[in-house]
């Protein structure tokens, strides 16, 4: 049996208010610490002024306060339905013949609604914030060698002017381009033959360009090139995918680059993966209401609520540590890709339903 609209409307915007409070607060505070850490790394560097840095943190909270939304339908509900115990408000509900499954039927579809638009709004805008954040990170911090983020990346490739490592300091998601590159060539033998500065990299079929290029061979004094090739053996597919995390990739856009990545005889587990684990967060987002109300529906005057709210929050832990097994798993090829997306959402709604069987109903 549904509640009725006008009670239904009320509880719905409690959920939604709590709900999106817990969110902005977390997404404010990841922003803060982010914006500050890339104050740090930038110093004195040309062109990374306070304002762009600002910007910069603004590109790239999103995608890293995405991962929180279980977490603030978790603590939202527990809050709204904590707020509604507290004030008797449920007590009268009750009184007045609603059940506990109608009075949380608001909030589940709060919830499903939050997933719903996360997946198809929320991840394609901060996937391609991502993009734009590594773009504006490659052109400040190319040439700066202190404001290295310390995570570079390394390439290995044999051609036919011989073996050459290559450094950069950062890819631009989705592109073959680096930014901040150094490469140490060698001879077939194995000998050091030189040590090419770029500030970016482009890998095309066969080859790589290097722009802004500072050329340190042994014995000779260095050269400055605006463009300077270097034969490759890899493939630019291989290397668009390496530098381009699944997370990058907006939801609309998983299923094309699922089959384009399969057309090129590369893996795609990954990008299937995150397919599947978009596609279950609906459910897994109805299954954090449950676990909240499994620990929000106790009356204040039978008192040990702070007991009941650690043990919500201890099992959300949970269900986020079981997820990234899960998902661990799933990306190895253990375990089927929608197995691992679907089974935390399943068993947690499970688990959260037959709890919630044995509170109001045993």
């Amino acid at each position: 049996m549904l509640i009725g609209p006008t009670l239904g409307r009320y509880f719905a915007m409690r959920f939604l208010r709590t709900i999106l409070g817990v969110f902005i607060t977390v997404f404010a505070l990841v922003y803060t610490l982010d914006f500050v850490e890339l104050l740090r790394r930038a110093g004195d560097t040309e062109g990374a002024s306070p304002g762009l840095m600002a910007q910069l943190s603004l590109y790239r909270t999103p995608a890293v306060a995405e991962g929180v939304l279980p977490f603030a339908i978790l603590f939202g509900s527990m809050a709204a339905l904590l707020q509604l115990s507290r004030k008797l408000e449920l007590v009268v509900a009750r009184a007045a013949g609603i059940s506990a499954w109608q009075f949380l039927q608001p909030g589940l579809f709060v919830a499903l609604g939050i997933g719903a638009v996360s997946i198809g709004i929320y991840n394609p805008l901060s996937a391609m914030m991502k993009q734009r954040s590594t773009e504006i990170e490659a052109k400040i911090f190319a040439k700066s060698t202190k404001a290295s983020s310390g995570k570079d990346l390394w390439l290995r490739q044999r051609g036919l002017d011989g073996e050459a490592i290559i450094r950069a300091e950062t890819a631009i998601e989705g592109t073959t381009t680096l930014a901040g590159v150094t490469v140490f060539t060698f001879s077939d033998a194995g000998d050091f033959q030189s040590q090419i500065v770029a500030a970016r990299a482009i890998l095309h079929d066969g080859y790589w360009e290097l722009q802004d290029t500072r050329v340190h061979v042994k014995d000779e004094p260095p050269e400055s090139f605006d463009t300077y090739l270097i034969a490759s053996n890899l493939d630019p597919g291989q290397v668009r995918q390496r530098f381009t995390p699944p997370e990058s990739v907006p939801f609309w856009q998983l299923q094309a680059t699922i089959a384009r990545t399969e057309r090129a005889g590369l893996d795609a587990t990954r990008y299937r993966l995150q397919y599947d684990v978009l596609t279950a967060r609906p459910l897994l987002f109805l299954a954090m209401v449950l676990v909240a109300a499994t620990v929000s529906l106790r009356f204040f005057r039978f008192g040990g609520v702070g007991k009941l709210v650690l043990g919500g929050v201890a099992a959300g832990f949970l269900l986020y540590v079981v997820r990234q097994v899960m998902e661990g798993l799933g990306a190895s090829g253990l375990i089927a890709a929608p197995v691992a997306a679907w089974f935390p959402a399943v068993v947690g709604s499970l688990l959260g339903t037959l709890t919630l069987l044995y509170q109001e109903d045993g």
